[in-house]
């Protein structure tokens, strides 16, 4: 990113100096990343219903389209998809007098979004729980590694900033999706004692828990557990040498059993269920680009790892990354450096 942009504060200031500004109705656009999961849609929509019910004219813009099994969020109706609607994205960005920028924190990570938010004259405010932020690019905000997800983190915004008594049932239902999903359904070590307390402060408006998680699990159509047999049988390779498993899918595969966004969510846990298996790595061949999601237990790094070899990062035991070589030559590239990490996998 190119330092001298006039639109790049110098520093990030703490997020507790916006909390004053929540009182003057503003216009305001709420981004997240690029093919945005639950925590990415909730803690957007949770933040949405927040920011409206405090008076201000409120925008969330997804960088892409999201999965399908999350179109039942509240007010997921609302939400514009800027590939769809690049004209109107514009001009509600350059018209933004403030820009929540959610679960990620590099401008890249919005893909086609980045250079309108680098010119946008708006203040940019962070709220993100992934490493290495690029500080320079927001104005105020909150990075935290030690959250669960970015829903939590929307949820101490608002309690902290002094409107706990503004919670209610669609904002809740919002941000209850997004921590649960982010915390595997709260097994994942960051899930902490503030976490359920969160939980269960969302659970005194009203809300349901389990047609939340109905919605998201138990919602898919035949053709993706197929999709998923499939690709366990014919597309995984587990590598007990370095107690390694690796999956890779094809356009072909994608094709065949017309897998949609979100359909692959999850597929890279089921190889850390392999008894012995510290490291899962998975490769999907995308239009643009192959793209890499990796999973670790213990003290392996995949952060690291995907910074270092695969242009991505995330957090230390979830990560994502990229590769514009083909499938084959990305896979051979796994497989030639992970010699180079055996100590640490064994």
């Amino acid at each position: 990113m190119p330092a001298g942009n006039r639109n790049f504060a110098p520093s990030m200031d703490s997020i507790q100096a916006f909390y004053p500004l929540l009182h003057q109705p503003s216009r305001m656009v709420i981004t997240t990343h690029q093919k945005p999961d639950g925590d990415a849609l909730g803690s957007s929509l949770g933040l949405y219903h927040f920011l409206v019910r405090l008076g201000h004219t409120v925008t969330v813009i997804s960088p892409t389209n999201w999965p399908d099994f999350l179109n039942w969020l509240p007010g997921i109706e609302t939400v514009i998809n800027f590939e769809s609607q690049r004209e109107k994205s514009r001009q509600l960005i350059a018209d933004a007098q403030y820009i929540f920028c959610l679960d990620f924190n590099i401008l890249h990570r919005t893909k086609h979004l980045e250079p309108l938010l680098e010119a946008a004259p708006a203040k940019k405010i962070l709220i993100d729980h992934h490493q290495e932020p690029q500080v320079a690019a927001f104005d105020w905000g909150i990075s935290d590694t030690s959250k669960s997800s970015t829903c939590e983190m929307v949820y101490d915004f608002i309690v902290d900033s002094g409107h706990d008594g503004l919670l209610h049932p669609d904002m809740a239902t919002c941000l209850y999706a997004g921590v649960m999903t982010d915390t595997g359904s709260f097994r994942f070590p960051a899930t902490t004692a503030s976490v359920h307390r969160m939980v269960a402060r969302l659970k005194d408006t009203g809300i349901q828990h389990a047609p939340i998680h109905d919605a998201i699990f138990d919602n898919f159509l035949e053709n993706r557990l197929r999709f998923i047999g499939f690709v366990l049988l014919n597309r995984m390779d587990v590598l007990y040498e370095f107690n390694t498993a690796l999956m890779y899918i094809t356009k072909a595969d994608l094709q065949r059993f017309q897998i949609k966004t979100g359909d692959t969510e999850g597929l890279v846990n089921y190889l850390l269920s392999i008894q012995g298996i510290r490291f899962a790595a998975l490769a999907i061949d995308r239009d643009e680009e192959r793209k890499w999601s990796f999973r670790s237990k213990g003290d392996f790094d995949v952060n690291s790892f995907a910074r270092m070899n695969f242009e991505g990062g995330g957090h230390k035991n979830a990560a994502g990354g990229r590769s514009s070589d083909s499938l084959e030559m990305t896979v051979n590239k796994f497989r030639e450096i992970l010699p180079s990490y055996l100590n640490q996998l064994q």
